[in-house]
């Protein structure tokens, strides 16, 4: 999938048998089921939150609350996570958020169970969540290069890609629904909390090789700011990240209050098709990796991102004119099999153009340019959809995503890329002064 290294290019090598190989190290291996575990857990909370905030207060403003408890400290932590990954031990940081975590779900649960929980509980509390992602996630992605030598990344990647979808988005959620309608939200979050306990347990026991003293005694501020002059000279980059928060405004909000509530009341369906339709998605995701594990990516890499990023919102519009579950599910396999195929041939560009030193800003400025205005999707879902409805709402979202989306294909130099050929090369200079340390941590 991400065939950056000459001895993946061999057709179909990385999907068949090598994305397995990383999985032979062992410290990488613990990781990687900390993650599996602590995903499963993240996937059987998006239908468990989702349904009882709307079993508390059944408006979408209460789940657009939620949504913004959510978002707003993760992109408030965000840079500071992404700093304090490249500084500090990336392992201590993981096993600190994890602990976090588990401890708001497991107050959410015992509020849940003790049937004495409100929504104000809920938001307090998804802050707590929010807060740990921001410094999970730079974590973990940094963490990934001191584990698996450099000729593996590409697999480690891939395997990445397949299991995120399978855990996070198809046996979580189906899980999630099944365990709300037999036994209640409040069992979700326990199971959810427990997950994370056995995440930062487990990494406890992951060795990591030291990382080269990386110099603590330049400013935060200088990092970034050096981050944010290379990402402006590149249109590809800076244009994408904008056309994206344009396009997550338009639609993040919409998809994740309206559609739980579509399900709930206007198609009757219970915390199981909920999960059912999250599921499909997953599906859509895992064929979309699967095929495109067999090939390198596209000669027209961008023209590519843009063309499946386009459609793909343009599904959500999907949502929007369904009347029946199966319409939902056959949406959302269409929304994430697209919008995977364009991350997927995203990412690889990332590795390949960008600096092996400035991966770590570029993507921390990607993740926080790209849901910055998050907040403000989930704050206008509710009066929006209050205006023109739910349907309306989720239609609108879809078409005005993808003419934002198509737009920024046509900035001059966004295609730069693709017209010069040697440009799938990375930057040699830059990127092999790594290969020693990395192939040692391995």
């Amino acid at each position: 999938m991400h065939h950056s290294h000459e001895a993946l290019d061999r057709p179909g090598g990385v999907a068949r048998v090598g994305l397995l190989v990383p999985l032979r190290d062992r410290e990488f291996r613990k990781l990687w089921v900390a993650m599996c575990v602590s995903l499963l857990g993240d996937g059987a909370f998006l239908v468990a939150v989702a349904w009882q905030v709307y079993d508390l207060s059944n408006t979408p403003t209460a789940m657009s609350v939620v949504g913004i408890a959510m978002t707003v400290p993760t992109i408030a932590f965000l840079l500071l996570g992404g700093v304090a990954s490249d500084r500090l031990d990336r392992r201590s940081i993981m096993v600190a958020a994890d602990l976090l975590r588990a401890v708001a779900g497991l107050a959410l649960a015992v509020l849940a169970l003790s049937g004495s929980l409100e929504v104000w509980h809920v938001v307090v509390l998804a802050a707590l969540y929010g807060t740990g992602a921001a410094f999970f996630a730079p974590a973990f992605d940094a963490v990934v290069p001191d584990m698996v030598p450099r000729e593996r990344l590409a697999q480690a990647n891939a395997l990445d890609q397949l299991v995120r979808p399978l855990v996070f988005r198809m046996a979580g959620p189906a899980l999630g629904g099944l365990l709300v309608a037999s036994g209640g939200a409040g069992l979700v979050f326990a199971l959810d909390s427990a997950s994370f306990l056995f995440s930062a347990v487990t990494l406890l026991f992951v060795r990591v090789a030291a990382k080269p003293g990386a110099a603590p005694t330049r400013s935060v501020v200088r990092d970034l700011s050096e981050g944010w002059r290379f990402v402006r000279g590149r249109a590809w980059l800076w244009a994408t990240f904008a056309s994206a928060a344009v396009a997550y405004l338009c639609f993040m909000g919409p998809v994740e209050v309206l559609l739980p509530y579509l399900v709930k009341n206007d198609l009757g369906g219970s915390a199981r098709d909920l999960g059912m339709v999250f599921a499909a998605g997953g599906i859509g995701s895992i064929a979309c990796a699967l095929a495109m594990g067999q090939r390198d990516i596209p000669r027209r890499s961008i023209t590519f991102i843009y063309a499946c990023w386009t459609l793909a919102t343009l599904a959500i519009a999907g949502y929007g004119l369904s009347s029946a579950m199966w319409q939902l599910m056959l949406a959302a396999v269409g929304f994430n099999a697209l919008e995977t195929a364009g991350t997927i041939v995203w990412a690889t560009m990332k590795q390949r153009h960008v600096p092996r030193t400035m991966l770590g800003r570029v993507s921390s400025l990607d993740w926080l340019i790209s849901i910055g205005l998050l907040p403000l999707s989930f704050a206008l879902t509710g009066p929006v959809a209050g205006a023109i409805g739910t349907r309306g709402t989720l239609v609108a979202a879809g078409v005005a995503g993808a003419v934002v989306t198509c737009a920024a294909f046509f900035v001059p130099n966004v295609r730069e890329l693709e017209g010069d050929p040697g440009a799938s090369r990375p930057d040699a200079s830059l990127g092999d002064r790594t290969t020693g340390v990395l192939a040692d941590a391995g």
